[in-house]
């Protein structure tokens, strides 16, 4: 019957092997656009050392077949990165990474392979390498904390991604699980770290993942939303101001072409009351005398002729009524 733990090992391949394919639609935007853009280039680096670091111990550890086939398949999938990010950054950055590659990928894991093998013999030899890589996978899993503080200082996932930390927290604890069953300690301790931190991502995620940001908090765009509207009720003010000026203007101009309303009759009220109380008779007689030119004070007050008219519209307004009477209009 074979061991349990190979069935573990064969799942941690799997999901290691998942998490190392992760950057491939990265790097496929970086190849089809020319451009490594803003993606950063250290984390493929300090991986592929990791890997290649791991890929080293399991050679030397009785039974460390797949700790061998989890990290050589690793190890090749950050090379081919490496790779690619040089030959698409800019010059400046190019220059530097290379310096870093050499010095790193290059320098350090052949001084440990040399030291290692040349000063280092049975179990002091594994001790060594195991605390190297057990600390570069500690760092590895460490490395999303960052993420972990945006979150909560956001209060919103948007950047830390929910299949890189489910994938995480798979191969933490399934890495752990078979630490246990095959009493290795330095695969144990720093992946029980990682499956710990991937938990507390995941339950991050839970707790955030249907926040909305606070008003703003949102950066530029939000300033950039709060000045067009600033800019929209400025104008919107403007546009009102004028169109109560216009108003003014026309209402003013509608008062100076209109005619005056006839004035009110001296008598008030009183005088219009007592005006339904007079017989036929006495009405007609009114009548008579208004048009027969007497002006004599009766029931009613005279109304004004036209060129009373005139006078008090040029003495209110500066101009003469629109329509006024000629002479042969006059009764």
């Amino acid at each position: 019957m074979a061991d349990p733990s190979f069935f573990v090992g064969i799942v941690g391949n799997v999901i290691s092997i998942l998490v190392f394919a992760s950057p491939i639609a990265t790097f496929r935007r970086i190849v089809r656009s020319k451009s490594t853009e803003e993606f950063r280039w250290l984390p493929y680096v300090t991986t592929l050392l990791s890997t290649s670091l791991w890929t080293f111990y399991g050679l030397h550890k009785p039974g460390g077949l797949l700790i061998v086939t989890v990290n050589g398949s690793g190890a090749a999938l950050e090379a081919i990165y490496v790779t690619l990010y040089l030959a698409y950054a800019p010059r400046e950055t190019k220059a530097k990474m290379v310096k870093v590659v050499l010095a790193v990928n290059v320098g350090a894991l052949a001084a440990v392979v040399a030291v290692a093998l040349v000063a280092l013999h049975g179990g002091v030899r594994l001790f060594v390498v195991g605390v190297l890589c057990a600390a570069l996978t500690i760092g590895m899993y460490a490395a999303p904390m960052a993420a972990m503080r945006t979150v909560v200082k956001t209060r919103s996932v948007e950047y830390m991604p929910f299949s890189l930390s489910f994938f995480l927290f798979l191969n933490g604890g399934v890495w752990s699980v078979y630490s246990l069953l095959v009493k290795d300690y330095f695969i144990g301790i720093p992946n029980a770290i990682g499956f710990a931190l991937g938990t507390a991502q995941l339950a991050l995620y839970m707790a955030y993942r249907r926040t909305k940001k606070p008003a703003g908090k949102g950066g530029d765009d939000d300033e950039d939303d709060e000045e067009a509207q600033g800019v929209a009720r400025l104008m919107g003010h403007q546009v009102e101001m004028a169109q109560q000026r216009r108003d003014q203007q026309l209402r003013k101009g509608l008062s100076l072409s209109l005619p005056k309303p006839a004035a009110p009759l001296h008598g008030g009220l009183d005088r219009i009351i007592k005006s339904f109380s007079t017989t036929p008779v006495e009405l007609h007689s009114i009548l008579h005398q208004h048009h027969g030119g007497h002006h004599h004070h009766h029931r009613f007050d005279t109304v004004p002729d036209d060129d009373d008219e005139a006078a008090a519209a040029v003495a209110a307004g500066g101009t003469t009524p629109a329509t006024t009477a000629g002479p042969g209009d006059r009764h």
